[in-house]
């Protein structure tokens, strides 16, 4: 009987539900702000050091979780990063004072650096021309799983409490954990690289020193890690304030929120797959093509952005349509990202260089919250997010520039090392890292 579901297919599928419900649970504390830090006491300050506590956590453990992905079965990993989310998650519902609460979600952020092994498993499975459409897929569900927070909290929250809503998103965390270490099944790394195809054996590669210093001197990596320190700086502050600002300072009702809100996040869902489509068509055409999807997308959503924030506070159908176009383009670069890191790394590094990619970004996306909040406490939140946002996406533009001229090396330089890797295999050995 061959009626079973593909394999691979079957891994998309527990890997985008993993990464909705992880989403649903990581932002749906920001929708529910307010009652928090009415709760406890505190002030937008208080909040954002909350809010950038499991960011820091989470930079600081990317090398970690990285080596372990490239040393040790990435599935098996998965399933414990998911039961530690469930965990923390159960540790935020019981806290009863604020230095607790601050510290069970700082602990929160020891799974959030889980995804540099989705990522690599997944480029395992998927040839690199299908990669950013995969990735455009999963990635759906942050979004997807920032709206169905937000209607979690504005539905639920006021009825049985924000605790209860932790611990509801905790337990699908610890079941899922279940799921993927016992049902997702590994792949040899290196797998789905053209150059393996038709090869019964493509030898077993695990983290190896070398290549992974050798991340650090490809120009055009080193300018794709640089902007990611400013590139999450929009996203953090949009999905930590943005609900706060609709709320205090245009005056929008829950139900106003909720109706604005719902249709941007799906279009912005749509985005991260439109992106993912447009980058696998023009790296088709041309190695820069992922690079170039980026730099679009950066520069239509700063000047969307700044379009949207200047509409006056009366004119709310206008704001909406500025919104939902601003939300269609800024996801552009996030599954071509990951998808440009994979195609100038060898396969047993690849969870290293992107949590190196993902601790830059933390390294910068910790501070945004914080930072948000305390300008907005000194000036508005309106300013806050025109000023962090605009900045960073200026900073992107030229940094992806450079890479647009840089990245073509790099990436012959792989198919180079993959093609004798191939040629050795076929005679028998594995080249280039610990085979056996």
């Amino acid at each position: 009987m061959k009626n079973r579901i593909n394999p691979r297919w079957f891994i998309v599928l527990v890997m985008f539900l993993f990464m909705l419900l992880h989403q649903t649970d990581m932002l749906m504390i920001n929708s529910m702000l307010s009652p928090i830090m009415d709760e406890f006491g505190i002030t937008e300050r208080e909040m954002g050091f909350v809010m950038s506590g499991s960011l820091l956590v989470a930079a600081v453990l990317y090398p970690l979780w990285g080596f372990l992905y490239d040393r040790f079965s990435r599935a098996k990993l998965l399933g414990i990063a998911s039961f530690v989310w469930g965990s923390t998650t159960w540790l935020s519902a019981i806290a009863p004072t604020y230095p607790a609460f601050m510290s069970a979600r700082a602990a929160s952020g020891i799974d959030n650096s889980s995804y540099p092994g989705l990522y690599s498993l997944i480029a395992d499975y998927f040839i690199p021309t299908m990669r950013s459409k995969i990735y455009g897929i999963l990635q759906l569900a942050q979004p997807l799983g920032y709206l169905l927070g937000m209607i979690l909290a504005l539905t639920l929250g006021g009825v049985i409490g924000w605790r209860n809503l932790f611990f509801a998103t905790g337990a699908l965390g610890i079941l899922l954990a279940f799921v993927i270490f016992f049902g997702v099944k590994e792949a040899p790394r290196g797998k789905s690289e053209p150059e393996m195809e038709g090869l019964e054996n493509v030898g077993i590669f695990r983290f190896d020193k070398k290549f992974a210093l050798g991340l650090f001197r490809k120009r055009g990596l080193l300018l794709l890690f640089a902007q990611g320190f400013v590139g999450v700086f929009p996203w953090n502050v949009i999905t930590t304030w943005f609900l706060y600002y609709l709320e205090t300072e245009r005056n929008y009702t829950e139900t106003e929120r909720l109706l604005t809100m719902a249709p941007a996040i799906l279009i912005l869902a749509g985005g991260y797959f439109l992106g993912g489509v447009l980058g696998d068509a023009m790296f088709k055409r041309t190695p820069r093509g992922r690079v170039i999807i980026c730099l679009i997308g950066v520069l239509s959503g700063a000047v969307f952005l700044w379009l949207t924030m200047l509409v006056p506070a009366e004119n709310k159908l206008l704001f909406f349509v500025l919104l939902c176009l601003t939300a269609l383009v800024i996801p552009f670069s996030s599954p071509n990202v990951v998808s440009t890191v994979y195609d100038v790394t060898v396969p047993e590094v690849r969870s290293t260089a992107l949590a190196v990619q993902y601790l830059i970004e933390n390294a910068g996306a910790a501070t945004a919250p914080a930072l948000a909040g305390v300008i907005a406490a000194s000036y508005s939140m309106h300013t806050s997010i025109l000023v962090i946002c605009t900045v960073a996406w200026v900073l992107c533009t030229i940094l992806l520039v450079g890479t647009v001229f840089l990245i073509p090396k790099d990436i012959q330089t792989l198919r180079q090392v993959m093609r004798g890797r191939a040629q050795s295999l076929g005679g028998g050995a594995a080249q280039g890292g610990t085979a056996a």
